[in-house]
């Protein structure tokens, strides 16, 4: 009977562990596809921008495409899964500043930046990312005022909050300006890279004015 027994956890054992490795090869798949699908929108959202500006400012095309081959990099070879948070800062910042080329001064776009230059936390890449599109897709208007705020920050040690708010005008479903990979993959992201480690609240405000993301990441 004890060696049946010892036979029967082993099998188990085993099991166990190849559904654990069924489920990780599982979840990278679908990493993988996620972020499949961020890129062709960020790429296509930004050469916009940067062909927009070639034909009244070709010296500032110039360094938009700079940063916008910088941005492709942090793209094409970051296959990480998590990145410091100072890199993506970066990333998002850059992303802000092509995004602003095509906006009159009708829009306000204002960003904060609290992370301690010291700080060591990781967050998965792309993330926030998604987040910004949004706000960019509802929040600027061709003919309306629009503004966006963008917040990121460390209260604690390992603790990163990103809140955005912005002016929401909304799209017809016909309208594909500004598309990101929408707020369903995002929530699918935040699953299988923070199980129970974040709290998000994203809602339009009761006047229908405002629509705000607040992200919290935990250790």
């Amino acid at each position: 009977m004890l060696s049946i027994f010892i036979k029967m956890s082993a099998n188990w054992k085993k099991a166990q562990a190849s559904l654990k490795e069924a489920e990780k090869m599982r979840v990278e798949a679908e990493l993988k596809n996620l972020k499949n699908q961020i890129n062709p929108h960020f790429l296509l959202n930004t050469l916009n921008n940067v062909y927009s500006l070639i034909e009244f400012d070709k010296e500032k095309a110039q360094e938009a495409i700079q940063d916008l081959s910088k941005m492709l990099r942090y793209i094409l070879y970051n296959q990480r899964d998590y990145v410091s948070i100072h890199e993506e800062v970066g990333f998002i910042m850059n992303y802000v500043k092509l995004m602003k080329i095509r906006l009159t001064d009708n829009n306000e776009i204002i960003t904060d930046i609290s992370v301690s230059e010291s700080s060591t936390t990781q967050v998965t890449p792309l993330l926030f990312i998604s987040l910004v599109e949004n706000a960019f897709k509802h929040g600027i208007s061709a003919t309306d005022k629009g503004f966006i705020h963008i917040s990121i920050s460390e209260p604690e040690s390992g603790i990163i909050s990103c809140v955005i708010s912005n002016s929401y005008h909304p799209k017809s479903d016909s309208d594909k300006s500004g598309s990101g990979i929408g707020l369903e993959q995002v929530s699918k992201r935040l699953e299988l890279m923070y199980p129970n480690k974040y709290i998000w609240n994203n809602y339009i405000t009761d006047n229908g004015a405002t629509y705000v993301s607040n992200l919290t990441l935990y250790k």
